[in-house]
């Protein structure tokens, strides 16, 4: 009887950790933005629950949370206390949360052909995702080719 009851609070906790979501992802962007609008959606296919609100200046928010307008992009978005600039991978921001950084956050700054949210018929531009640090440096923390 013990055995039974021990499997079916085990089987209980591997069910709860699959079912588990990835933290809320609040993007600001400008409500014209398509690009946007597809990344969010590659986060959500990813686990993350992802709140989209339209700002008529997302650079404001980017600045607010630390990343410097040279590494700007179309959105930014938070993440449990982390600034995310730019398509960055669900990958990365998974990483990030996994491993916890002592940083302001990442950043993909531009709009590279390939990013998520940014795929145009198989046509791939290499770009790296940065980690910003609290001073307005970074430094690379993926690397995406071809």
């Amino acid at each position: 009887m013990k055995r039974r009851a021990f499997l079916a609070v085990a089987a209980g906790a591997v069910a709860f950790r699959a079912v588990r979501a990835e933290p809320l992802v609040r993007v600001y962007r400008s409500p014209s933005c398509g690009c946007c609008a597809k990344w969010a959606d590659h986060l959500r296919a990813n686990g993350f629950t992802v709140e989209v609100i339209d700002v008529p200046e997302p650079g404001q928010y980017r600045r607010k949370l630390g990343i410097p307008d040279a590494l700007g992009s179309c959105h930014t978005a938070e993440v449990d206390g982390y600034a995310i600039e730019g398509h960055v991978p669900a990958r990365e921001l998974q990483r990030l949360l996994k491993e916890r950084p002592s940083a302001v956050g990442l950043a993909v700054p531009g709009m590279p052909l390939g990013s998520p949210g940014m795929e145009s018929g198989g046509r791939r531009h290499p770009y790296v995702v940065l980690l910003v640090d609290r001073h307005g440096g970074y430094t690379a923390y993926a690397a995406y080719v071809r």
